[in-house]
């Protein structure tokens, strides 16, 4: 018997929403609303191109050269992304998830990260997605430190948000009132800069436009539920999404390095618990204690 390249397809349906789960990476591969879809999505015997609806563990963005060092130990990973000399997003993107539960509106995945030369520390993943008739996706994400040893830890993931037309005269909305600059390299060249007065303002609702965006927001607006927010804005429709306070970072891309029919038809958010190169610098890198877990939520819904 054939199957998907992207393994078994775990389809979800609440109301007016639907949404599709990738066996391999546990990824979102594409949520649907009305029949109009709020994610840039891919076929299911397509590899996720740019990362679309990705999970980023143990590490979101990249680490410079692939070596960091922890606890007086330096380490080396993989150089995943050689043109640019560093390790990318992870090392669970491409790995088969087992299902742990499943209903018509959720599904649970879960995987057993052992440890590596560069990485050699054990960690147990569980992630639930959710659909709800009302309030859309809800993905829930729990990493507990299954090993003997303290270790290192960041996550982050890596939808677009998309209104189904390009994104020149769409409106974006985004909660970071500092972002991080980078090099050439896309790693961080110095301490965040305030937004007032920047091109990465947009506290206020603001035209695209021509702009490029790929940097990381932080010091995020927060409702009183702790949620910060984002809103794209088309012509017909608009989409939010929110991240929880377990992810302080806030990755936002104009998709203008995707292929050519997803071209700018969307807007990567990112929420990372860490800045790019956190294994690197150890800005708000996570130290989990054996036994230890670490929970993050996140969630997407019709605007």
């Amino acid at each position: 018997m054939s199957e998907n390249t992207t393994g078994e397809q775990y389809r979800l349906t609440a109301g007016d929403y639907a949404a599709t789960v990738t066996e391999t990476g546990a990824g979102l591969r594409e949520l649907i609303h009305r029949g109009e879809p709020l994610l840039l999505s891919y076929g299911p015997d397509d590899p996720a191109p740019a990362a679309f609806g990705q999970l980023l563990i143990p590490w979101p963005n990249r680490v410079d050269r692939g070596r960091y060092t922890f606890d007086g130990t330096d380490y080396r990973l993989d150089v995943s992304e050689p043109e640019l000399d560093c390790a990318i997003h992870g090392l669970v993107r491409w790995t088969t998830w087992r299902p742990v539960q499943r209903d018509p509106h959720a599904v649970t995945l879960a995987y057993s990260l052992h440890g590596s030369t560069g990485y050699p520390f054990r960690l147990d993943i569980e992630v639930t997605y959710t659909l709800d008739a009302g309030t859309g996706l809800t993905v829930r994400l729990t990493t507990r430190n299954a090993g003997t040893r303290l270790a290192p830890y960041a996550h982050g993931t890596h939808p677009y948000l998309t209104v189904g037309e390009p994104i020149e005269d769409c409106v974006l909305t985004l909660p970071g009132r500092r972002y991080q600059p980078v090099d050439a390299r896309m790693l961080p060249s110095g301490p965040t800069i305030a937004v007032p007065g920047t091109e990465y303002d947009f506290t206020a609702p603001r035209r695209i436009g021509a702009q490029a965006i790929d940097v990381a927001f932080t010091d995020l607006d927060r409702d009183a539920g702790g949620r910060a927010w984002v809103r794209l804005e088309g012509s017909r429709r608009a989409v939010l999404f929110w991240l929880d306070e377990a992810q302080p970072w806030l990755e936002v891309y104009t998709a203008d390095q995707v292929p050519a029919a997803s071209h700018r038809r969307g807007i990567g958010v990112e929420p990372m618990t860490g800045p790019p190169n956190a294994l690197g610098s150890g800005t708000d890198l996570i130290r989990l204690d054996p036994g230890e877990s670490y929970t993050g939520g996140w969630g997407v819904l019709h605007g």
